[in-house]
């Protein structure tokens, strides 16, 4: 009966429910966080289409999963059993780039580098890049509040959200925010909207700040003997008022799988290497790389460079993206994703090896270092249900400790399935109280994306 009238209600074409290419839509790239058969998947290709489809949800009480390219690392987009996968594939344009504003209008589906590279042709600049911007796309970013490499003196996607349009889960379709740059009529519904991860509507539309184009980087190499170390160097960073548009922690368990993939090298000379890169100008870019690398080599830097080989500095920060892949060809990767204060980074890298030590855990360690968003990776075989288990212990210690020096459970992945018992630890009740009044508000038969962030006392 619901197959039957959300094909009367959407083109019929829209909708897959043949079980094998269900098969790719019922997960993100998370380990470890469960997933269950959809009822269908819809691939729409207008906004009224995903508002027809979620009203015949409401009549029909059926969940609703947004999903963008399946990126995520917290489960957000994993699809739960009966429920409506709504995959944004097929809704991938960029409508408008304004150079004039400085603003770019997009649908969910539009991958992140896709859009750089379109603003890049207007000389404008697209910022939020996570490592993930080959494939992500910015619905997906918008859902999670993504970061990035950049975001160090830049910020996340919420600092370049203008508006967006969504469908609610009363099924209206709304436009939230503005085109202006500026603008504080009535509350910031639009800013609520973003790193909601689909809990609260389901986005169709986004419009974006856009920057003017930046000079070229400067890209500073840092070679450390210890991952303490490198931490500190990232806090003579910031108490130098140094403020790099890069500044990047790669750890030697890291450096060794890359160069076992790719062949690069780097683990030759270096147990720990920081990335940092400088994009002023002119001779405020030559003062700042220099003040740089004297805060790398005043914290134990056993050798660091200004790089002048343009090649050479593009490899260093490809090697840094390339190490999830790599670590993934190993085995099962599973994710973390704290964010602790600036000050609490060496402490929080002390931790972490500790943490790895005393569960008998391989854990390499990469890190967006300049604003505090650590990324753990765990290792643990599938087959092997004792490692398994450590890992499991190993990743909730982590963020036991995030939270005690002050930090957070995600700083740009999301809570998904995967951060939800430390999103508990993290919220006062009275603020967690606060989260569902807001679901209930927004959702109040609890179709949006149900399960996902805060956990099931609704509907």
């Amino acid at each position: 009966m619901f197959l039957e009238e959300l094909r009367s209600a959407v083109p019929a074409d829209r909708v897959i429910t043949d079980a094998d290419m269900l098969a790719r839509y019922l997960h993100d790239e998370a380990e470890w966080a469960g997933y269950a058969p959809p009822l269908a998947v819809l691939r729409p290709r207008t906004a009224e289409e995903v508002r027809d489809a979620v009203r015949v949800c409401l009549r029909h009480r059926v969940p609703i999963v947004p999903r963008g390219a399946g990126t995520g690392l917290s489960g957000g987009a994993n699809s739960i059993r009966d429920c409506l996968i709504i995959a944004f594939d097929q809704m991938n344009a960029i409508k408008e780039i304004d150079p004039l504003e400085k603003l770019a209008v997009v649908e969910p589906g539009v991958v992140n580098d896709d859009l750089r590279r379109v603003a890049a042709e207007s000389g404008l600049w697209y910022p939020p890049d996570p490592a993930s911007s080959p494939w992500s796309t910015i619905g997906g970013n918008v859902a999670t509040n993504a970061g990035g490499i950049c975001c160090v003196k830049y910020g996340v996607t919420k600092d370049y959200v203008l508006g967006l349009q969504a469908v609610t889960g009363t099924g209206e379709l709304v436009r939230l925010g503005r085109r202006t740059a500026k603008g504080v009529a009535g509350y910031d519904l639009a800013g609520l909207m973003v790193g909601s991860e689909g809990t609260l509507g389901v986005i169709t539309e986004v419009t974006v700040r856009l920057r003017p184009s930046r000079a070229a980087e400067r890209t500073v190499v840092g070679y450390f003997d210890s991952i303490v170390s490198a931490g500190q160097a990232v806090e003579a960073v910031a108490s130098a008022g140094v403020t790099p548009s890069a500044l990047e922690l790669v750890d030697r368990q890291s450096l060794l799988v890359v160069d076992a993939w790719k062949n690069m090298g780097l683990s030759v000379d270096a147990n720990v290497l920081l990335l940092g890169r400088i994009d002023e100008p002119g001779e405020l870019g030559d003062r700042a790389a220099l003040d740089l690398r004297e805060c790398f080599d005043k914290a134990g830097a056993t050798w660091s460079a200004t790089s002048t080989d343009q090649a050479e500095a593009d490899a260093l920060f490809e090697a840094r993206r390339l190490v999830y892949p790599a670590m993934e060809r190993l085995g099962p990767v599973l994710t973390e994703d704290i964010c602790v204060p600036i000050g609490a980074v060496a402490e929080m890298l002390a931790r972490i090896e500790g943490i790895a030590a005393q569960r008998d855990t391989t854990i390499a360690n990469i890190a967006h270092a300049g604003d505090g968003n650590l990324h753990p990776l765990l290792i643990a075989p599938n087959d092997d249900a004792a490692a398994k288990a450590r890992a499991q212990s190993a990743f909730d210690d982590i963020i036991d400790a995030a939270i005690a020096l002050g930090g957070t459970v995600t700083g740009e992945h999301g809570v998904g399935l995967l951060k939800m018992s430390g999103l508990t630890k993290e919220l006062d009740p009275v603020v967690l109280d606060m989260h569902y009044s807001v679901k209930r508000a927004l959702d109040p038969h609890n179709l949006l994306n149900p399960g996902k962030v805060i956990a099931n006392r609704l509907g």
